[in-house]
């Protein structure tokens, strides 16, 4: 079946949710909460500065989803993206749909003028790290610190 690659809309919603409640159950650091993640993936999808929510549709229906946020890198002197939320429905996996995602991401990154795409997955994801690896991304030496601002 055809694979469709699209930014996604507002009525996307219920669906980009579901995704991530799928992909916060797999993370170690977060927890689906679908207020909070209907607040953002809004922001998100109203503000092109903020950055672009890209879905993959099988058959009409929204079947995975990646973000990208916008910065600018000081040390490039350009526009970055960091990709986040790479999801896709655990009954459609292994038939190419996250390659064609993530391509489909890298593209309009492209498009963007976007330099660099950074990425965070779990330490122990081992088979993100080679689908990603897969795809032409490097592991940094740079190593993530966060601090939660209440």
């Amino acid at each position: 079946m055809r694979i469709d690659i699209t930014p996604a809309a507002l009525g996307d919603l219920p669906a980009l949710c579901a995704l991530l409640t799928t992909l916060f159950t797999q993370e170690a650091e977060f927890k689906p909460e679908e207020a909070a993640q209907h607040r953002g993936l809004t922001r998100i999808i109203g503000d092109e500065q903020i950055g672009l929510i890209v879905v993959a549709r099988q058959g009409g229906q929204v079947v995975g989803m990646v973000n990208l946020l916008y910065t600018v890198s000081t040390a490039l002197g350009e526009r970055v993206a960091l990709l986040e939320d790479m999801v896709v429905d655990p009954l459609c996996r292994g038939v190419g749909i996250g390659a064609a995602l993530l391509q489909g991401a890298i593209g309009l990154a492209r498009q963007q003028g976007c330099r660099r795409i950074t990425l965070l997955t779990d330490g122990d994801n081992v088979a993100a790290h080679r689908f990603y690896e897969m795809n032409g991304f490097k592991q940094s030496t740079m190593v993530p610190y966060r601090l939660a601002i209440d």
